[in-house]
């Protein structure tokens, strides 16, 4: 195998594979990064088994081969050459030389035979969203998933397409997040997919309106988007039926502006840093909310300007759960949904109705 490839580009496409492969594998293969060089095209796949990621460049062939080399090392060797062309070949007894401009590496490289394949995934095109879009609705969900590896399941998100929507759902026993977006597709889906997948997709989607197309088959999904594609595994299991889970009905709504009410509850949250409940009080009062925290390090009062329809009440929450959702969410106004101090907070967007966050309160010691 010889080729000849621009630094930056090869760089690049060795980022983009090098996020399937988390090194925990058992197999020392799937330490590597597989290279086929064929038809003046590169391509390059990582693969953890659950996840696998290709991706295409163009580069000069002048003879295809294939080879896996050690992901880490590769990677750091092409980081730190020169501004220039590489160029890469194979030699006897396993060594690929690596040259560019006076820079010369050699490097044992392993077997490709003993890579293993990605699955088989029939692209009959399921449906199609934009990329900024996709990003937008993993980055306002992702946080929501549980870390808690004693139920698998919810360390994913759901994927459900269902009457012209795209809902995606996580959730881990003390918030729910959800997001929803109109597509065009007459489909309907469910699959779960673990979160570590949908974040790595996430960094590898581009803010453009260019479209990522998604198939999906019995076990795996697919994200194609041109020169790259995302095969994941999906989770195995039910997710919970998170329908039921959200209030029907609320008896106090507040409309308070979402930068303030944020900034707020961020400099109430330095003084809640004892134990790990992170916890605020809100005094919802008619015009306004009292944010307050007390611990041994002091305590804090911020003072929020609202519009209160039903009557006055206190609650208490986790400042980071609140902060996580209001970090994700882009219009000035949001609207809070309460009924009591025990009873969950659902937390939306007051004109665009594309994000529903449900946040669990603490329950205060009388």
């Amino acid at each position: 195998m010889i080729f000849i490839c621009n630094k930056t580009k090869l760089q690049d496409a060795i980022s983009i594979a090098q996020k399937a492969i988390t090194g925990k594998s058992t197999m020392p293969i799937l330490e590597g990064i597989y290279i086929e060089a064929n038809n003046n095209t590169l391509t390059l796949i990582g693969s953890d088994k659950d996840v696998s990621i290709e991706t295409k460049i163009s580069a000069d062939v002048l003879e295809q081969g294939k080879i896996v080399v050690d992901a880490k090392i590769f990677g750091e060797i092409i980081r730190k050459l020169p501004n220039s062309e590489v160029k890469i070949e194979t030699l006897q007894n396993n060594i690929i030389q690596i040259t560019c401009e006076k820079s010369n590496f050699n490097l044992i490289h392993m077997n490709s035979d003993e890579f293993p394949g990605l699955p088989q995934i029939n692209e009959n095109m399921i449906f199609t969203v934009s990329q900024s879009l996709l990003k937008n609705m993993i980055k306002g969900t992702s946080f929501a998933i549980a870390q808690d590896e004693t139920r698998p399941i919810l360390q994913g998100i759901l994927f459900e397409v269902t009457e012209g929507n795209l809902n995606l759902v996580a959730l881990d026993g003390y918030r729910l997040a959800l997001r929803s977006e109109t597509i065009d597709t007459n489909n309907t889906i469910s699959a779960v997919i673990p979160g570590k997948t949908l974040n790595e997709v996430a960094k590898i989607l581009e803010e453009s309106d260019e479209n990522v197309n998604i198939t999906f088959t019995t076990n795996h999904i697919l994200f194609n988007l041109g020169n790259t594609k995302v095969i994941s595994r999906l989770l195995e299991g039910e997710f919970i039926k998170y329908n039921s889970l959200l209030p029907q009905e609320y008896k106090v709504l507040v409309e308070v502006n979402k930068q303030g009410f944020q900034n707020g509850i961020e400099r109430a949250s330095l003084m809640a840093k004892e134990g790990n409940s992170n916890l605020i009080k809100l005094d919802i009062q008619e015009d306004n909310i009292i944010i307050t925290s007390n611990s041994q390090l002091g305590k804090v009062r911020e003072e929020v300007s609202i519009n209160l329809q039903g009557d006055p009440m206190q609650i208490a929450f986790n400042s980071k759960y609140l902060l996580d959702v209001l970090k994700n969410m882009e219009e000035e106004y949001v609207i809070l949904e309460l009924t009591s101090s025990v009873s969950p907070c659902v937390i939306r967007n007051k004109e665009i109705n594309n994000s529903k966050y449900l946040v669990l309160p603490v329950r205060l010691v009388k």
